[in-house]
């Protein structure tokens, strides 16, 4: 009997996730790209213990973790330097079950793409969903310059201005802008030494984090009307908004090439959709639950996304009840972490000084009863466990064993 035909509309992390872990269950999966390469738009991505215990499922979570820079000491200040809060990573660690680490995301990419055949994966190829199909009844379909491909499941991967949603759910609002931009950078790691931040002001943020390679990922993100853009270049425009702030911030500015600061409008889709599948199509990612970058749990969810529909529509298994399935797993999970990112970034958004003054002093006073507090934000997102394995990690028969053997600046993290 063959196996059953999967196609992944979209070459993102939840996609290609999906895509590996529908590989690895029996499927045969075709992921369908419109770009000519994998080469992601982005810079790092910051994967909290819930995104590595998804990847630990499909025998990824050791390699990531070993190209990954560990979180090491750091914490929120404004913008003058003052620290508002410092954070505890072993408390974080010992409280989650893991550290946060971040990675380059093209890294990511690479190495979830390199969990499926090289035949798998074909770019240059822009599709859209023709017929979501009917479980128990006419295949899907999706159209391809090369012409229709008919497929037992798609799965809409991609991004937050799905087409594919689009299509399943046309009277649903989409996602609906934050109120905020924001911009992404690489540089080298400045030579003076300085601790992991995120740093707070009126109406914006700035954040400075250290990639395994000697790099620095940097991110800032600041309240501005919907599709504004510098009239010069985005590097000025990060120098005029904040070059004044504490170093090494301005010296990261300036190093960072004027064509490499990327800056991307910010959508959430506050709204949830009324379900994740139609038919024999389902979203995962942004498409299904795009969502503000102040919990930095995005990419994190498309993976937990892509690892619980596996789990869910095993090959043999009844489609339906399982697509039914991850809707009723995903959907109130993802809404809820929405909702606590948009509560996340009003606090980012308030201008006023008066407003912002008893937000920085709520948050250093709290950091002042100890981590729990401060980490108590994460409970419920990062503290996620996969569902029980239906494949493995490196074979059908073994199931997937995490291992926190590694260090973080000589401490065991877990053991």
């Amino acid at each position: 009997m063959d196996a059953p035909r999967a196609v992944v509309i979209g070459s993102g992390i939840g996609g290609l996730t999906a895509a590996v872990a529908l590989h690895r269950s029996g499927w045969q999966v075709t992921v369908l790209e419109r770009a000519d390469s994998l080469e992601p738009v982005g810079a790092g991505i910051g994967l909290a213990p819930n995104a590595q215990r998804a990847l630990d499922v499909i025998g990824l979570g050791d390699e990531i973790r070993s190209l990954a820079a560990w979180q090491g000491e750091g914490g929120m200040r404004s913008p003058d330097g003052r620290w508002l809060s410092r954070t505890d990573s072993a408390a974080a660690a010992e409280r989650f079950g893991g550290p946060l680490v971040l990675v380059h995301r093209a890294t990511l990419i690479d190495r979830v793409a390199a969990g499926l055949p090289a035949t798998a994966i074909r770019t240059g190829c822009p599709a859209h969903l023709v017929d979501p199909g009917v479980v128990g009844g006419r295949p899907a379909v999706v159209g391809t310059p090369q012409g229709p491909v008919e497929a037992d499941l798609v799965i809409g991967a991609d991004g937050i201005h799905s087409a594919v949603r689009s299509a399943l759910f046309p009277d649903h609002p989409g996602p609906s802008y934050a109120g905020f931009t924001a911009w992404r950078v690489v540089v080298p790691a400045p030579a003076e030494p300085f601790a992991p931040h995120e740093t707070w002001g009126r109406g914006a943020l700035w954040g400075t984090q250290p990639l395994k390679d000697g790099r620095i990922y940097a991110y800032a993100a600041a309240v501005a009307p919907a599709g504004a853009r510098a009239a010069d270049d985005e590097r000025a425009e990060l120098l005029r908004r904040f070059g004044d702030w504490h170093a090494p911030i301005p010296g990261i500015i300036s190093a960072a090439e004027p064509t490499g600061v990327l800056r991307n409008d910010v959508y959430q889709m506050t709204d949830p959709l009324p379900a994740f599948h139609l038919g024999r199509t389902v979203l995962v990612g942004d498409s299904a639950h795009a969502m503000a970058p102040t919990l930095g749990q995005g990419g994190n969810q498309a993976i937990e996304d892509g690892i619980v529909l596996a789990h869910h529509v095993a090959p043999g298994a009844d489609l339906g009840a399982g697509l039914a399935g991850y809707t009723a797993d995903r959907l109130p999970r993802t809404a809820a972490v929405v909702r606590k990112a948009e509560q996340v970034s009003r606090l980012m958004r308030l201008t006023g000084p008066a407003s912002v003054a008893v937000r920085d002093f709520v948050m250093s006073t709290v950091s002042r009863f100890g981590p729990g507090l401060v980490l108590r934000t994460f409970d419920g997102i990062a503290d996620w466990r996969p569902p029980q394995h239906t494949y493995a990690a490196g074979t059908k028969d073994a199931p997937a064993k995490p291992r926190w053997s590694a260090t973080d600046e000589g401490r065991d993290v877990r053991r």
